[in-house]
């Protein structure tokens, strides 16, 4: 987690995203830094851009025209990555986001990411692996919005031994009453975790649950706990047999350790 004095550019693909989580979006955002720049992208004379109007200045975004000159053609994506790099050169913000599920903003990431500025990505969960490895954080718009409706999976209940020529440590979702969740929801990797754990470690036994998240995120950048039907990474360790998570206060605020059982 960042301050709220770390300013985030925030663009976004009009064309390749989802009106409809703009205020999640910004939330998303907001566990990092302060969105100072926000801008979306499109051809606005469209009726697909209907949808992002009405919320245009609900929060406090610019729409920025860009007209298909020809068909098949996304314009945006040009528009967006000139503007990303003016703004990148003028020193006014510390990282940026880009909301897409399109690789054409991998070259982006990658070149944000040289500069030393924090980059992050919101898309869907078809996004190409590339342009999710080239962030810092890739966070799948499918966690985004469905807080309440999102159903734990006991991951202790159903892990599963492969033979030894096919094996590999992950854990299978149980079966859930929620059939969206449960197709949404991909395949655990406790290798993982236990990768996470050990670079963490520094030969401590108990060891800070944001320090294991941030060795998760650049392991995986796209991994989040949400992913697995869980709100917060301590829900998930305490449902791992193999973890145990204790209760730290410091200053009347609970900061998690982990150790292994």
């Amino acid at each position: 987690m960042r301050d709220n004095k770390f300013n985030i550019a925030v663009l976004i693909d009009g064309d390749n995203a989802q009106a409809k989580l703009l205020k999640e979006i910004l939330e998303e955002v907001s566990k990092y830094g302060k969105a100072t720049i926000r801008r979306i992208y499109g051809d606005w004379t469209t009726p697909q851009m209907n949808s992002w109007k009405e919320l245009i200045n609900q929060h406090s975004f610019n729409p920025i025209q860009k007209f298909s000159y020809t068909t098949g053609k996304n314009s945006t994506d040009s528009s967006m990555i000139i503007d990303a790099m003016d703004i990148l050169h003028s020193d006014s913000v510390d990282g940026f986001c880009i909301v897409s599920s399109d690789s054409d903003y991998t070259g982006l990431a990658k070149r944000i990411r040289e500069e030393g500025l924090f980059v992050m990505g919101i898309g869907r969960r078809i996004t190409p692996k590339a342009f999710v490895q080239s962030c810092e954080i890739f966070t799948f718009s499918e966690n985004l919005g469905h807080k309440e409706e999102t159903e734990k999976i006991e991951v202790s209940k159903s892990e599963k031994i492969q033979p030894k020529s096919n094996r590999k440590d992950v854990v299978k979702p149980e079966e859930s009453k929620n059939e969206e969740i449960l197709k949404e929801s991909p395949t655990l990797d406790l290798g993982l975790i236990d990768r996470a754990f050990e670079i963490s470690s520094d030969e401590e036994e108990e060891i800070h649950i944001a320090k294991i998240g941030a060795s998760l995120r650049k392991i995986d950048p796209s991994f989040d706990p949400r992913s697995y039907g869980y709100r917060n990474l301590t829900e998930l360790f305490k449902s791992l047999k193999k973890y145990q998570v204790i209760k730290n206060e410091v200053n009347g605020l609970n900061y998690p350790l982990v150790k292994l059982k």
